[in-house]
């Protein structure tokens, strides 16, 4: 339960870091014909909302055999051994 706890609160003050970096890479945007909005930032937020079962999910994605692009090993040995 404690774990649990630290975790949201770990969360919570990423969240809250991000809205900051977000508002300042909004206000300064070198770009005023192409401006950055909110919805720009939409990936980075479900990224931090996923970090609460983040590493769980990311196990269970390595065990199940599941593709590098959603968690699973980046690379398997399968190069025989040589012979002796």
């Amino acid at each position: 339960m404690l774990d649990e706890q630290i975790r949201r609160q770990f969360i919570g003050e990423v969240w809250r870091r991000y809205e900051e970096l977000q508002n300042w890479a909004i206000a300064n945007w070198p770009d005023p014909e192409n401006p950055l909005s909110t919805s720009d930032f939409v990936e980075g937020r479900k990224e931090i909302l996923n970090l609460g079962q983040g590493r769980a999910r990311w196990r269970q994605a390595v065990q199940a055999g599941a593709e590098p692009e959603h968690g699973g090993k980046q690379y398997e040995q399968v190069t025989p051994m040589p012979w002796p």
